[in-house]
């Protein structure tokens, strides 16, 4: 499966390359343009771009114009990554179309927490998911309504709230790289710590249940010093 592709309109050369590190460092393609025309131009170029990083402040005309138009074409999301933090200049940002606005400076566990959950706000809606009711994976069947999970000897397997929660995030993404720290936001939605050990415990509960049918094949693979994977195609499908 492709990785999701930012785009990110900023002049200032030592930040594309710091917003760079941080999107390539969690799967995600980057792709940069420096003023509003070259970001037109980008766009029309890479028609698969997933979400738009935008500064305010560009050479040629200001952000806000650039989201105008972009959002007068296109329903990509778009994040303003600016330092103009007053409210007057959210608010404008919002207007102007943007699904969310982050002031600088920022950290990378944020920057990554916010394109993560625009991503799955704007892509749920066009999931192939949408008015589904079961998701098939290897031979094992998730209800997506009553939440049950069935193995594919047709046994229904006991999985608490949060374990659902955790595996139809893995089965909404399949073969891509879930990370830590999203899961630990699954798990709780509370601060945690680099050594908070509880998105590695729910994931070995989760895989134990998962290995349960005659067919050991371990369906969630870990991508070291990273995520979680499920490594198997799925098929939503409507209740026969």
């Amino acid at each position: 499966m492709n990785k999701a592709k930012i785009l990110y309109v900023d002049d200032d050369q030592r930040l594309c390359r710091l917003v760079k590190r941080y999107v390539e460092n969690h799967d995600y393609d980057f792709i940069s343009a420096h003023d509003a025309n070259e970001a037109h131009k980008t766009l029309t170029d890479n028609n698969d771009v997933a979400l738009i990083l935008l500064d305010i402040m560009l050479p040629d005309r200001d952000g806000l114009t650039l989201a105008h138009e972009i959002r007068n074409k296109s329903a990509t999301p778009i994040i303003f990554l600016t330092a103009k933090a007053e409210l007057d200049d959210k608010v404008s940002g919002l207007e102007a179309g943007a699904d969310d606005y982050i002031t600088k400076p920022f950290e990378e566990k944020e920057l990554i927490a916010r394109i993560q959950t625009v991503l799955r706000r704007t892509q749920s809606s066009q999931s192939p998911q949408a008015n589904k009711t079961h998701a098939n994976f290897a031979g094992w069947s998730l209800n997506l309504v009553n939440q049950q999970l069935y193995s594919p000897e047709g046994k229904n397997i006991d999985i608490t709230s949060t374990e659902y929660r955790l595996l139809h995030t893995l089965i909404s993404r399949p073969n891509v790289t879930i990370h830590r720290e999203e899961i630990l936001n699954i798990l709780s939605g509370r601060e945690w710590s680099p050594l908070d050990r509880s998105a590695d415990m729910a994931i070995s509960k989760l895989r134990k249940k998962l290995t349960l049918s005659k067919d050991d094949t371990v369906l969630i693979r870990t991508i070291r010093n990273k995520g979680y994977q499920l490594i198997s195609e799925v098929e939503f499908t409507e209740a026969h």
